[in-house]
């Protein structure tokens, strides 16, 4: 009964010992994936995106503009408009409706973005640091722009930070602009 018990407790204290070496992030929700992937339609834009504004028939109100910290984009003859949290089909209908406000008659507007948000990625990666955001990224490319894994890197899954919570995710899922990809270290 006594033999019993010692062991008892041994396999008590063995799994507790395991059960600290989990590495970091193992308990983490997954990471929730936008519905149909990234697409520039359902993108919410930020500070720092670079947009191309088309407007059809006034090649002088087109060009390149930049999306500033204050969340607002300055255009020729209307201003300033807020472009943060909207997609760019709901910006540009924020555009087209100003511009038809004393400006031009049935105004056509179009907004692509032209380069995105940088992402940034430390942690068991080579090169660790900010990079340019590519429509449609995933983890693994994500690690491997960051010169790939380190020889004590957990390969399973990454800790993804975003809008300030942390998520356990695969390495096929899909990241975002602003996303903080961590590479947590294995134990064994």
């Amino acid at each position: 009964m006594r033999f019993r018990l010692l062991l008892v407790v041994a396999a008590l204290l063995c799994g507790l010992q395991l059960s600290g070496c989990a590495s970091e992030g193992s308990g983490l929700p997954p990471l929730p994936q936008q519905a149909g992937g990234n697409t520039e339609a359902g993108y919410r834009l930020g500070p720092g995106d670079k947009l191309r504004l088309t407007v059809f028939g006034a090649e002088d109100l087109s060009g390149d503009f930049t999306v500033g910290d204050n969340g607002m984009v300055n255009l020729p003859l209307i201003g300033e408009v807020k472009a943060a949290n909207l997609s760019p089909p709901e910006l540009a209908t924020a555009v087209q409706r100003r511009l038809s406000d004393g400006y031009m008659r049935d105004p056509k507007v179009s907004i692509q973005v032209a380069s995105y948000r940088p992402f940034f990625i430390l942690g068991e990666v080579t090169k660790p640091g900010q990079y340019d955001y590519v429509n449609g990224m995933t983890v693994v490319n994500a690690i491997a722009l960051g010169g790939g894994y380190t020889y004590r890197a957990q390969q399973g899954y990454a800790v993804v930070s975003r809008a300030g919570k942390e998520y356990r995710a695969k390495p096929t899922d899909r990241i975002l602009p602003d996303d903080i990809v961590r590479v947590p270290e294995r134990y064994f």
